[in-house]
């Protein structure tokens, strides 16, 4: 079944959860890495949005969308059943490919639960009122997950580049009071000299 490209509506609200690593059996099975360790985001919608690879090597063209039939977890990843893949070698032409999938059909998070593409961009202040930064980007430690917040405006230069600070804070209810997405805020306890 072919997919009509002009058809098909990419999701204003597309994240990208996953790349396709390999084909998996003999007839258009794909082998899929989630980026995140709970790959719910993939589970959760039956409509997944493909762009090519966006690495180095031959760009092959991928269609626009899977419809997925079945998605299963299979050892570190997920494999996959998808309509518009017939057969082996259709699999094996979209290795590399990213996988996006809409952000509202992700399953809700439990109270006190984010997904980090939903922190990201927040504004950081402390209790006294002060902006930090804002959310670029989440590392995750293990047990733990840390806000890296950039101030918004580079405070050095390095070989005559600007370069921004960042602040490196633990998301634990220790440091963080309140997290805000309507407002597209954290408050944290965290003193400026951090």
């Amino acid at each position: 079944m072919q997919v009509d490209d002009d058809a098909v509506a990419w999701p204003a609200d597309a994240v990208e959860v996953a790349r396709v690593i390999d084909a998996w059996g003999l007839k258009g099975g794909i082998r899929v890495r989630p980026y995140a360790d709970d790959p719910q985001a993939l589970f959760s919608s039956r409509r997944w949005f493909m762009r090519p690879s966006d690495g180095p090597g031959p760009q092959r063209t991928v269609p626009p969308l899977l419809r997925i039939r079945q998605a299963k977890e299979h050892g570190d990843g997920v494999v996959a059943i998808a309509d518009e893949v017939p057969d082996r070698d259709a699999a094996e032409a979209l290795k590399g490919a990213r996988i996006f999938v809409s952000r509202a059909s992700f399953p809700t998070p439990d109270r006190d639960e984010y997904y980090w593409v939903d922190l990201i961009g927040l504004a950081v202040v402390n209790r006294e009122g002060v902006e930090l930064g804002t959310v670029a980007d989440l590392i995750s430690t293990g047990p733990q997950s840390v806000l890296r917040v950039v101030l918004d405006a580079p405070q050095a230069e390095v070989d005559g580049e600007p370069v921004q600070a960042e602040r490196l804070i633990p998301f634990v209810e220790a440091y963080v009071d309140d997290v805000d997405l309507v407002a597209r805020r954290i408050r944290v306890d965290w003193g400026l000299d951090y």
